[in-house]
């Protein structure tokens, strides 16, 4: 019996699946592909009550948790997603805080941990498509690297999946949204990349192998980000003028890092080859 289409995405936090797969997730959702998101953490160290932050006054890690899982099943209803898995590990914060050295801080955890949990998820779903993060990207989240390491592994182990991507953003679009933003007066603090951070922004881009048309989603993707209104509510992103969320976000990058369909580069498919 043949497998149906299906896509699995896997994140690090609530939230994250809206903001770099939202659009794919919805786009092949309404194609009748079977569409999986597979979040790593509770997003313990997200924004608490009126964007109070870990270790103030008010901040509640188990009441940040709940309100940001209730996000994200209801961003999943917008992006029509058929199974959302919670693997329910503690969120590690920000790489320049303490809490990522806790024991318990998912990026703590051994990769061959998680990946063994993520390749029982593949085994159940049997996904023809894998979506995850550039662990050599510009953003270096502890966790988002743990996320993409123990999804690299498990595909690895698996003959399974028959495509391997991983998300990507052309520097020029941040440049873009940085501009929109100032030019309409918002102070949106350092937007400036370090060396390293360049560095491997530049060498993301280059690695852009497919590129997906999302405009006829953009606004179910915006309708799920906005879901995640504990996070988003205050920030830069809300702010976006709207011609310009619709240049840069209509579309979605992906540096392709698994094929055996033979299928030829650039891209406009997730599934090519496949159907």
């Amino acid at each position: 019996m043949n497998q149906p289409l299906t896509l699995m995405a896997v994140h690090a936090h609530p939230d994250d699946e809206s903001s770099s797969t939202g659009g794919v997730l919805a786009r092949y959702s309404d194609e009748g592909v079977r569409t999986i998101v597979v979040t790593c953490t509770n997003g313990e160290f997200g924004d608490g009550p009126a964007g109070v932050k870990p270790g103030e006054d008010g901040h509640d890690t188990a009441d940040v948790a709940q309100t940001r899982l209730a996000e994200l099943r209801e961003a999943c209803k917008h992006l029509g997603v058929t199974e959302l898995e919670l693997l329910g590990y503690h969120d590690s914060g920000m790489p320049e805080w303490e809490y990522r050295n806790r024991p318990d801080a998912f990026c703590n955890i051994p990769v061959d941990e998680v990946a063994g949990r993520i390749g029982a998820l593949i085994d159940r779903y049997q996904p023809q498509v894998v979506v995850t993060y550039d662990p050599d990207g510009a953003y270096q989240h502890p966790d988002h690297v743990q996320a993409s390491r123990a999804a690299i592994a498990a595909v690895e182990r698996s003959s399974l999946p028959a495509k391997l991507y991983l998300t990507a953003m052309r520097r020029s679009d941040w440049q873009r949204i940085g501009e929109a933003l100032r030019a309409a007066g918002e102070e949106i603090g350092d937007w400036e990349l370090t060396e390293e951070e360049e560095r491997q922004s530049r060498a993301s881009e280059a690695r852009i192998t497919t590129t997906v048309d999302i405009g006829a989603v953009l606004e179910r993707k915006r309708a799920a980000l906005l879901a995640h209104g504990s996070q988003i509510s205050e920030s830069w992103f809300s702010k976006i003028p709207a011609e310009v969320a619709a240049s840069v976000f209509g579309v979605e990058h992906f540096i392709r890092a698994r094929d055996t369909t033979g299928a030829s580069v650039p891209e406009t498919d997730l599934f090519a080859g496949l159907r």
